[in-house]
């Protein structure tokens, strides 16, 4: 049985089309990733796959359970970590999680031995009675990671999981993610728009304006880019991209005033370019091809905070949804 299964998902705040008659699918125990900007429609999907927000279109299920008919079920089935914060501040580290025990009906001792090996996960044990309150902002998302894997969920849910976080305690959480997947066949659903977060990923959906254009591995994204990356800034960026639109047929772009364009064999390649290219060159480099260069070929843009921002919508009409 697939974990999720997603056909023709789509979602309107007013005239806004946030989310655009998506379609995929996750096995259990996948990693699976949702990349893109700010507004591009991640989180509405999640909502609506977490049963917070009604589709407007399509269908999903989740563990089986569909999520306009079934909703406590997949409620039930589902851990979820928001991007802002849900704690109760004025309840210790302890007191949050042994409330959200009670909530699922975690056994005592299993849900005893949860929060001490989550505490203990998250570097928050020796703060565990302490008020949520007194906590910084990287503490309180570290406790909303640990919340959301307390009763042992079939799926998680992360949307921005590691915001806030420095990268020693970002490494450490995933470590114990990728390790809690092997271990109990949990399958991960996250949202980012940081490109080495991604990488955890065994397969990544690319989301833009509320469509999903590619889906595959980290790696067969990079490779369908065509090659290593050769970037090199000139005078005039613009005659630049032309002498290398006929040279070498390939379409070169413009960012930030230098010019990129992808090859093969990129080390053999570049010391004939530059023997070769009429204009006093100024830079130029070459690497391997990175996620953030598969999002850019893919959008002609880069990963940033777009103008629409769909959490800020959805927030404005979540009153019409009725229950």
């Amino acid at each position: 049985m697939k974990a999720i299964d997603v056909e023709n998902l789509s979602r309107r705040f007013g005239k806004i089309e946030a989310v655009k008659e998506i379609s995929f699918a996750i096995e259990e125990g996948e990693i699976f990733g949702f990349l893109g900007p700010n507004g591009a429609g991640k989180t509405t999907t999640i909502n609506m796959l977490c049963t917070l927000l009604r589709p407007g279109g399509g269908s999903a299920r989740v563990n089986g359970f569909d999520i306009v008919r079934q909703r406590s079920d997949v409620r039930r089935s589902i851990g979820l970590v928001f991007q802002q914060s849900t704690l109760d501040e004025q309840l210790s580290a302890e007191q949050n999680l042994r409330f959200h025990g009670y909530a699922y009906g975690v056994p005592a001792a299993l849900r005893e031995q949860r929060i001490h090996d989550l505490l203990t996960m998250v570097e928050l044990y020796d703060r565990r009675q302490h008020k949520v309150r007194t906590f910084s902002g990287g503490m309180k998302r570290r406790l909303e990671i640990a919340r959301g894997l307390l009763h042992l969920p079939r799926v998680l849910f992360l949307d921005e999981p590691t915001l806030g976080l420095d990268p020693q305690t970002r490494k450490h959480i995933w470590d114990y993610l990728h390790d809690l997947r092997q271990r109990e066949n949990l399958t991960i659903f996250l949202t980012t728009h940081y490109m080495d977060e991604a990488e955890n990923c065994g397969r990544i959906a690319v989301i833009d304006h509320g469509r999903i254009v590619a889906m595959d591995t980290p790696d067969g994204l990079k490779n369908a880019v065509g090659g290593d990356l050769v970037t090199f800034s000139t005078a005039d960026a613009q005659a630049a991209a032309q002498f290398v639109r006929e040279q070498y047929h390939v379409e070169p772009q413009i960012q930030d005033g230098q010019v990129r364009f992808h090859v093969t064999s990129g080390e053999t390649f570049l010391p004939d370019f530059v023997r070769e290219f009429p204009q006093r060159l100024l830079s130029v480099g070459l690497r391997r091809p990175t996620l953030e260069d598969v999002f850019l070929s893919l959008t002609g843009h880069e990963i940033r905070d777009s103008e629409l921002d769909a959490k800020d919508l959805m927030r404005q009409h979540m009153q019409r949804w009725q229950r």
